[in-house]
């Protein structure tokens, strides 16, 4: 039984970047990255080699894709019951830039969900 649910972030638009950056990867590395968030999901709190805590709140799911060649990062943050999706990225370039956009998305939802 799952201890939490994986959710896509949305933005005030509707897109859901974490949904179509997954579906710009290839079949195999979709359920590669898959495969990695469902053992977040089972298994919460999962530590490394998987998952590592970044800041504000702000954990990586860790995935090797592409044969071993590319390291593939979900970024994510736990509320209440659910893993909130909230930025992918493919190799390690420019990798402080996805974690800043991850803890904007992450104000962006408490923004808006905690509304009075």
């Amino acid at each position: 039984m799952k201890r939490i649910i994986a959710r896509f972030y949305r933005t005030e638009a509707g897109s859901e970047p974490v949904r179509n950056w997954l579906l710009s990867l290839d079949a195999e590395s979709r359920k590669i990255v898959g495969k990695d968030i469902a053992t977040v999901e089972f298994g919460w709190p999962v530590g490394m080699p998987v998952c590592r805590p970044l800041r504000d709140g702000v954990v990586e799911v860790r995935s090797t894709i592409r044969s071993g060649k590319v390291e593939a990062r979900t970024y994510f943050a736990i509320e209440q019951d659910t893993m909130l999706l909230l930025h992918g990225v493919e190799g390690k370039r420019r990798q402080d830039d996805a974690i800043e956009l991850a803890v904007e998305r992450l104000r962006n939802y408490r923004r808006r969900t905690l509304k009075p």
